[in-house]
């Protein structure tokens, strides 16, 4: 009886010590974050607003964060002596536990891998404009394993890291302050691409034109704008797009309806 006394005087303690183990972990997540953060932004501010040292200083509190939490969990894992024998069990078939966890955190793994890759080479920064996979959008968050994109119409992108660091991403906001305008529009297969090219040269936004691309379904015409910063580059393609095919119609170019 007195030994059953003591065995659960004993659990109790360890469940009350693993309990104070993850307060402890939580309390100290909350501290590193909310300290990391006033140091962010003050060294943001020191650097001229840099994109580069927000973003890492993001990247870098929340893996200390992360291993925090992994810490704490261990710490509290640990409180119970009667998962020493699970633990031996689990040890003892390593390989297969170690080959059923790889492959199911496989993808997990492997977006946080390259949520590093991102960090360190910064492809895309936060605040930076970039265009992926036919969507365009504004760096909004780079986090262990995801990337968040703000649409122009408020709308939320979440990539997975290994799927950005594996795709072809342009980026209008790095090595240079401005970014030249494009806007592509459609030509029936037999419209007049002379007086096509020649319709869109008086725009005010012109710079050049040219046929981008021929297929048996249009003929694609591409108009250059001038540089204009990157915040600025979806509504003025939007506007030179729009005055282009104005263009074409008073010149009596028929216009292609749809894009092979």
């Amino acid at each position: 009886m007195a030994g059953l006394i003591v065995a659960a005087g004993s659990s109790a303690e360890n469940y009350i010590t693993a309990g104070v183990v993850l307060l402890g972990a939580l309390l100290l997540v909350a501290i590193v974050h909310r300290a990391m953060r006033g140091r962010a932004q003050r060294l943001a501010e020191a650097f001229g607003g840099s994109a580069v040292v927000d973003t890492r200083l993001r990247f870098i509190r929340r893996v200390i964060e992360a291993a925090i939490i992994i810490v704490g969990i261990g710490l509290a894992i640990a409180q119970f002596t009667s998962l020493d024998r699970l633990a031996s069990t689990v040890l003892a078939s390593s390989a297969i536990a170690a080959a059923v966890v790889g492959f199911a955190a496989r993808q997990m793994l492997a977006n946080a891998i390259a949520g590093m890759v991102l960090a360190v080479t910064q492809p895309l920064r936060i605040g930076d404009l970039v265009t992926f996979e036919g969507e365009t959008g504004t760096v909004e968050d780079v986090t262990l394993t995801y990337t968040w994109l703000r649409t122009g119409a408020d709308a939320r992108l979440i990539i997975p890291n290994e799927r950005l660091a594996a795709g072809l991403l342009r980026n209008d906001s790095i090595r240079s302050a401005v970014v030249a305008l494009e806007a592509s529009v459609w030509l029936a297969p037999d419209a007049d691409e002379t007086a096509a090219l020649a319709a869109v040269e008086g725009l005010e936004d012109y710079r050049s034109a040219r046929i981008a691309e021929v297929t048996d379904t249009g003929i694609r015409l591409q108009v250059s704008g001038p540089p204009v910063a990157p915040q600025e580059r979806i509504e003025r393609e939007g506007q030179l797009r729009a005055a282009a095919l104005r263009a074409l119609r008073e010149a009596g170019c028929r216009g292609h309806r749809g894009e092979p």
